[in-house]
Order: structure tokens, then sequence, then C-alpha cells
């Protein structure tokens, strides 16, 4: 089973990751109120700088092999299925597409069957 939990947490890592690149794609810093009426090149430096930082964090504790960051990145990502879901219809959302859906709905979901097995583990 650990293996498999691992497995579950490498991918749900890889699609967030992967959906941050496809946020800045299509400029997802456009959504935010302090973000939006900032010249592109200002947003998106305010927008990718916290990245760099939760990257960072996200990848001492994994070396650290700290358990809390399992949690963490698990209820972030269930969370962050929900804001994505609540702004779907805002008039600045770029993130539209079925492959940019695709990735925040299966990190969400994939993170939500992590927590509950590893929960149960």
């Amino acid at each position: 089973m650990t293996i498999f939990l691992n497995v579950l947490f490498a991918i749900e890592l890889a699609l967030l990751l992967t959906h941050e690149m496809d946020a800045v794609r299509h400029k997802e810093w456009q959504m935010f109120i302090g973000l939006k009426d900032l010249p592109e090149g200002t947003a998106y430096w305010l927008f990718t700088l916290p990245h760099i930082i939760l990257y960072t964090l996200i990848i001492v504790f994994l070396l650290l092999n700290h358990p809390i960051i399992l949690l963490i990145v698990d209820i972030f990502l269930i969370c962050h299925l929900f804001v994505h879901h609540h702004f779907r219809n805002h008039p600045n959302n770029q993130v539209t597409n079925f492959w940019s859906k695709l990735i925040i709905h299966s990190a969400g979901i994939i993170a939500g069957v992590h927590l509950v097995l590893h929960s149960i583990h």
C-alpha cells in the first residue's frame, strides 16, 4: 500500500506543478483582485514568485520526509478544486479548456483518494 500511496502523491504533485504551468499560460493572475490591474510583467512576477517559495517548501519537507506535507498538499488540492469550480464563470477565467480542467479535477480527486487511503493506512 505504501508504494501505491507514494505513486498517488507523486501524480497529484505532478498535476499541481503542471496546472501551475498551465495557469501561467492562461494568465490566471487576471482573476486576482490585487494583480489584474497591474502591468502584465509585474502581475506575472508577483504571481510566479510565491510559487518558487511554495515549491521550495514542498521539496524541503519531502526531502526531510516530514509527513505533514502529504496532508497539506492533499487538502490544498481539494480546496483548489473547489476554488476553481467557484470561479469557473469569472470573466477573466481563461482556464476553461478540457485539458486544463482535466488537470485540475484529476489533482483534486487523486488528492481526495490519497487523503482517505493515507488516513486509513
